[in-house]
Order: structure tokens, then sequence, then C-alpha cells
């Protein structure tokens, strides 16, 4: 069919095929739906894993030597470095390759700025504007199919897992996304290593008004410190979830860690609540490392007090801060495996300062690559990281605030 005979595609027919089938079946469902539509010669998913660092093809036929099977399900991996693939993820925009008689075209499939992977189509002739736009907002649709079905199957995240994940990592609680772009604000989360962190964790959570921002580091390692930190955060979704105020959910937390823990076992961590209405922000800082602030092209430390640690002493109080926050501002949160000797050779705050330009989703994991690159990939500690860039203003779309797609424009670079 020439190209410009394609119809428009039919995201409802799409959508009653998923529906129509298994969990286990719906990626496959749409590939061939989409292939119906643009007269497809082929159509791949490929889904980010959970190092960040590949991206993994996922079918029912096996693909070269060293991928993995299980049952009849394969996976290949493919390392992000100088493919077509790395550039989709980075920038979110689609990429067209010209091919001998047609083209391959590769569109990121993303959620609200969590980069989930790629689309990969290869048609029979080079697709003009309207086809690229179509299939753009088939891979934001195709996000949310995986999110919605990869609740009811293992199967996504068997894929994901290039390296197997460790007891303490399985069981820590994490936000379901890393990433999440909204009208006045952008944040993105992550963890070194991600198969086997223990203590660390970050959260999120945005609410009518309001965002929550957490970040924790519960003290030791392997599964008594994934414990621990499970137990905090929960006891802070828990108050949150009931809700109780900032003060209310910092103590709460405190007292469930102590009634649950040992002598000598803590948590440090800092809760951040953002009145986006107000356009304020209070922060609790439990003996946790101080947050960083890129503003007007500086990078300065947040001066902040510090309150003891989370579970050391139940029926205490902790102090709530104010943080300040005005557009433009990225704020980078950390835990102090991104500090530790070994690691004495990042210089953070000009790592910060080369990063100016990138999305939050690149900032964390240029920070994470960094902290691997100065300890050989030894840590000793876990290594997590949150970005958080603050663009302000009324709520609207995100596509108003500039945040949807690409780098984020409200950081300015440094001098």
């Amino acid at each position: 069919m020439p190209q410009g005979d394609l119809p428009p595609p039919d995201l409802t027919a799409l959508l009653e095929q998923v529906e129509a089938a298994a969990p286990v079946d719906a990626i496959d469902v749409a590939g061939n739906e989409l292939a119906r539509m643009f007269d497809a010669v082929e159509v791949s998913l490929l889904v980010a894993d959970h190092s960040g660092r590949s991206v993994v093809r996922l079918g029912r036929t096996p693909g070269p030597a060293g991928g993995r099977s299980h049952g009849t399900e394969h996976a290949q991996t493919v390392p992000l470095p100088g493919t077509v693939y790395e550039n989709v993820l980075r920038t979110q925009r689609v990429e067209v390759q010209e091919l001998p008689g047609g083209a391959q075209v590769t569109v990121p499939v993303t959620v609200r700025g969590d980069a989930i992977g790629v689309m990969e189509l290869v048609l029979p002739f080079g697709p003009n504007g309207r086809h690229i736009a179509a299939m753009a907002g088939i891979g934001h649709f195709l996000g949310h199919i995986l999110i919605a079905n990869g609740r009811y199957t293992d199967l996504f995240e068997w894929g994901q897992r290039t390296t197997p994940m460790t007891l303490s990592a399985e069981i820590q609680l994490l936000p379901t996304s890393h990433t999440c772009e909204a009208g006045q604000f952008t944040v993105a989360g992550w963890l070194e290593p991600a198969a086997t962190v223990a203590g660390d964790t970050f959260d999120y959570t945005l609410d009518r008004d309001t965002l929550h921002l957490s970040i924790t580091d519960a003290a030791g390692h392997d599964v008594a410190a994934a414990l621990l930190a499970t137990v905090l955060v929960g006891a802070l979704r828990n108050g949150r979830r009931r809700g109780l105020d900032l003060p209310a959910q910092a103590a709460g937390a405190n007292d469930e860690l102590a009634r649950h823990s040992t002598a000598g076992q803590f948590v440090t961590g800092q809760l951040v609540r953002i009145d986006q209405m107000r356009e304020t922000a209070v922060i609790v800082n439990a003996g946790h490392p101080r947050p960083l602030r890129l503003r007007d092209g500086r990078v300065e430390e947040i001066p902040l007090a510090v309150d003891m640690p989370f579970g050391v002493m139940p029926g205490r109080s902790f102090t709530v801060q104010p943080l300040s926050l005005r557009p433009g501002d990225r704020i980078v949160f950390v835990t102090d495996g991104m500090l530790e000797r070994r690691a004495a050779d990042l210089d953070i705050h000009a790592t910060i300062c080369d990063t100016a330009d990138l999305h939050p989703r690149e900032v964390v994991h240029a920070l994470g690559a960094a902290v691997l690159g100065v300890t050989g990939g030894n840590l000793r500690d876990d290594a997590t990281v949150l970005c958080l860039d603050w663009y302000g203003g009324s709520r609207r779309r995100r596509t108003e605030a500039g945040a949807s797609h690409g780098r984020a424009s409200a950081a300015q670079p440094c001098p």
C-alpha cells in the first residue's frame, strides 16, 4: 500500500485487541495490530533494563547466541552506548533511518517522561510527518499498555533483569516509575548498584496540590538494611495515606522504626513536601547529607539543620525547615554512597554543572555512572540520587512547561 494511502491508526481497535488478550500476550497482540496499521514488515519492543545501560528485545523467537530464555520467552540484551536506542531514549524523539526499499523507525515508549523502552518498526516505505506523529502517539499508548499489563505478569520484569536481583533489592519499596514529568516539575531517581541495592530508597507521589518526596539510607547492608528501609518507607506511606501532616508522618515513622528494630539500627533521610499552589517547600533532615541546588548557574549545598536519624529515639519530634524553591531550580538529593571515601575523586558539584542542560532522567544516570567510574564499579555502599527540576507557575499541561521532551529547560548551565 502506498504510504499516502495509510489510514489514521485506530487506537480503539488496538485497545480492544489488547484487552481481549491475556496479559502475557498483550505486547505480541499490540505488535501485530501495529504491523497491520502501518503495513510494517516487523515490529519489535525493546524495554530498558534495570541497569539503565541496555535495552532488551522481547519476543518468542530465539535471538542471537547469548540471549536468555524463559520457557517460550526470549530476551536479547542490546548495550545502549552508540546506538539509535540510546539517542531515542535520551531525547524522547522518533528517529527514522533509511533502509533499501523502506525505513526503520524507532519510537520512544514513555509515560510521563519515564523511558520505558522503544518500539522499532521496519516499514516498506519512507514515512511522512503524519505517520511519524501517529507512531509517536502510539509509543505513549504502548507505555500505558505495558504498565497496565505488567500488574498481572512477571514477564516484562523478567525481561528487564539483565543481572539477577538480590533478595535485598527485591524487597525494597520503590516507586513503580523512576521519572515523572508534570506541569510544574520533573523528578527522577536512580540507585546504584540497582540489582543489589539494600538500604537506600527514594520515593515520590503527587496528590491534588502537593508533591511528596523522600530519600533514605538505612544503616548496614544486605537484607537487614533492606528490611529497615522497607519498614520506614512503609510507615511514611501509611502516614501520608492516612492524611497526616509532615511532622506527624516523620514522628510516626520514627516510632514504627524504633518499634521494629534493635539497638544501633537507624535510617537517615530527608522528607520534602512542596505546596504546588503556594509554590513553597518544607523539609525534614534526619541525619542525612545535605542536598545540592543548581541555581543561576551555581551549585551550592543547601544549609539545613540536622536532626537525629529515624529510629534512634522513639517519641521524639522532627524539625520542619523551609526549603527555598524558585522557578529554574534544580535540587539534587543524594545518599552518602555518592560521597563515600572511595568516591572522593568524584567532583559532584562539577558533575551537576556539566549535566545542567540534561533532563533529570539523564542527570541521575550520569551521576550514577560517574560514581561507578571513580570507584571502579566497586561501591562499598549504595549510591542513590533524586533530582528535582522546579519550573513553578500555575498548574498546567506538561507541554506548556517545556518538560515533556528532550532536555530540561529549567536549569541554567554553569559558566
